[in-house]
């Protein structure tokens, strides 16, 4: 039995990209049942990748009217699904929101694209640097007087798409239950990206953001949020905005106070002396490389210096927090992070490994009231596949 704040909620993922599955590992990691709707062709290394945990998988045709037919049927027994197509493509291929709502009328559809479901831009490609560069979150990130650098893929797909179509199918389904009407959710990575800008364009209105890279005291400019390396070449972070944790981390390094103090982080526009963040850059630079990363450690971490290590991946399931609070966890052999948040009264269980494509084909389809005969029909014209 499932266990977790989304027990007993049955979710119909079509499977796509990126922020499809990541919401679909959120939901399922919450209790939610999950099932996926695998294409025929699809990789039997999907088994390795944390983003499918935690799900049933169907291999179905969706190019074939039976195939649809199938999702259809499908569609009557789910609360919510959700699919990644650009706009109007489920239409096309049959199962549109008109659809589905035809068969159940309380149905949460689920829809994430890049651009969103209009706007001059809604049927073209784009991948996460796209949006987030769009969304003008990608302007300041980067090295001072560089090109603007991605971080990854975690602002537009994760963050800005795959979270916010999470957050949307929550709300929408908490709505359904009070009205008895499901609707569609616009998830679209490029609103998502803009809402996480929403700090910033609060700062540049107080003067307090600069959209070049690395210019900002958020972006690498100021001496005290940044990453420095160490005698061993690798690195650590600090970010003592607060004058107090500010001193600390002076004092626990042993510079000088008077040369640095008066150059800390202030919230008013044109802070003073920010000149000279450069130079007191260069002598952390100096201070931070007279010793090794663990040497650091023993002398900074825990404090209120708001300093950590930079880890990677597997540095990181070693490190005692993490360990402490079991933030990571092997699955299928995958080293992954442990289902979050935490629920006091109803905490999740332990993800599943991802499935073999198609591995569940037959008892999803008996268990939704097909009979022998059907399945075999089906499995015998390549509508399902396992």
């Amino acid at each position: 039995m499932s266990r977790g704040p989304l027990a007993g909620l049955r979710v119909i993922e079509v499977a796509g990209l990126g922020p499809g599955p990541f919401c679909g590992m959120m939901l399922g990691d919450m209790g939610a049942e999950v099932l996926r709707i695998d294409r025929p062709g699809t990789s039997a290394q999907q088994q390795l990748d944390p983003l499918c945990r935690n799900r049933r998988s169907l291999l179905l045709d969706l190019k074939s009217p039976r195939g649809v037919g199938v999702l259809l049927r499908l569609v009557g027994g789910a609360d919510a699904l959700f699919e990644g197509f650009r706009p109007g493509v489920a239409e096309r291929l049959g199962f549109g929101p008109e659809d589905c709502f035809a068969r159940n009328p309380q149905l949460v559809y689920g829809r994430v694209t890049g651009w969103g479901q209009d706007g001059p831009l809604a049927g073209a490609a784009g991948h996460d640097i796209n949006y987030i560069a769009l969304a003008g979150a990608l302007a300041g990130i980067g090295e001072p007087g560089g090109a603007p650098v991605p971080p990854l893929n975690l602002v537009g797909d994760f963050g800005g798409g795959g979270m916010l179509l999470a957050f949307g199918l929550v709300c929408a389904l908490l709505e359904a239950r009070q009205t008895g009407k499901g609707q569609v959710v616009d998830a679209a990575m490029i609103d998502g990206s803009n809402a996480l800008m929403a700090t910033f364009h609060g700062m540049r209105a107080m003067g307090l953001y600069d959209d070049r890279p690395g210019t900002g005291f958020l972006s690498g400019a100021a001496h005290y949020y940044g990453t420095y390396e160490t005698r061993d070449g690798k690195y650590v972070a600090i970010g003592p905005l607060e004058p107090q944790f500010y001193a600390l981390l002076i004092e626990k390094a042993g510079l000088d106070p008077a040369r640095f103090a008066a150059h800390g982080f202030r919230m008013e526009p044109g802070q003073a002396a920010r000149e000279d963040w450069a130079a007191l850059r260069a002598e952390l630079t100096r201070v931070f490389r007279s010793r090794t990363r663990d040497e650091w450690c023993a002398l900074l971490e825990g404090s209120d210096a708001c300093f950590a290590p930079v880890l990677t991946g597997p540095e990181a399931a070693r490190h005692p927090h993490h360990v402490a609070r079991r933030s990571f966890i092997e699955v299928g052999g995958v080293l992954q992070h442990a289902p979050a948040p935490r629920f006091s009264r109803t905490p999740p269980g332990t993800p599943q490994a991802p499935p073999l494509p198609g591995r569940d084909s037959q008892d999803v389809l008996r268990a939704a009231g097909f009979d022998a005969a059907e399945i075999a029909d089906l499995a015998a014209a390549g509508v399902i596949g396992s």
